[in-house]
């Protein structure tokens, strides 16, 4: 499977989203920007773009896929974990 193979196919659930893929042979990473994703829990999120993947994932010609779904909100939010420390 080729990367942009696996991108036209998560652009065929979300037409809009911005996405990033890498890696090679049978392993990939999906970084998948889409707003579609705002009322959907993070699980969800990856369900919905593994499901496209479920023939490859069971024929053995995709390994793994390690999906990193966001919203562009998301993105540009600060993260309220980090706390910032001056010197």
């Amino acid at each position: 499977m080729q990367e942009q193979e696996i991108i036209d196919r998560i652009h065929g659930l979300y037409p809009d989203a911005v996405i990033e893929a890498s890696g090679e042979n049978c392993s990939f990473e999906v970084y998948v920007v889409d707003a579609g994703f705002a009322d959907m829990k993070p699980l969800a999120r990856q369900q919905s773009i593994l499901q496209l993947f479920n023939q490859d994932l069971q024929s053995g010609k995709l390994h793994a896929l390690s999906i990193k779904a966001r919203t562009p909100q998301e993105l540009t939010s600060k993260p309220n974990n980090l706390v910032q420390i001056r010197i």
